[in-house]
């Protein structure tokens, strides 16, 4: 009995390969948002042939590098978007789409709250509308503690 073996990366359910056909097909830069438990990963990546080229990437852990303890909530979405968007820039990018891959996409959330964080340092982003997190909440409104938003922010938008 002849069978067709799909790709190991599909069958794991790591890549959905219709949805990347799609926005390989766009011709533009990919914001590829991921999120842990820990942290939010950001990253701009152009496609070639011989492999995905990386352009700029942050980490919610570099955030401590400008004075923010980053972890995996709104406020850190926002401001690794904000350094990946801003170093994606500075390399000359322009613009990009955004790839969550199979993450779900929900309104308000994290991954959305990084695409914000790139749009707002210059990349043009297509979003749809009420899909971005409140300002109250993309300023850290909602936790507990203090968090140094404001400064963490003023230093990654002084990056030349």
């Amino acid at each position: 009995v002849l069978y067709d073996v799909h790709f190991r990366r599909r069958r794991i359910g790591v890549t959905d390969y219709a949805k990347r056909l799609a926005l390989l097909k766009s011709n533009k830069h990919r914001l590829v948002a991921r999120k842990s438990n820990k942290m939010v990963y950001v990253q701009v990546i152009e496609y070639s042939a011989d492999g995905d080229k990386t352009i700029a990437s942050a980490t919610s852990a570099d955030l401590k590098e400008y004075g923010f303890s980053g972890k995996c909530n709104t406020p850190s979405g926002f401001l690794t978007g904000l350094l990946a968007g801003k170093k994606a820039v500075l390399k000359g990018v322009k613009s990009a789409v955004l790839d969550l891959g199979r993450n779900t996409a929900v309104k308000g959330g994290v991954l959305f709250a990084a695409a914000t964080g790139a749009k707002q340092a210059g990349l043009e982003l297509p979003l749809g509308e009420g899909v971005a997190p409140s300002k109250e909440r993309i300023e850290g409104g909602h936790l507990k503690e203090k968090t140094g938003f404001d400064q963490a922010k003023e230093r990654i938008e002084a990056l030349k």
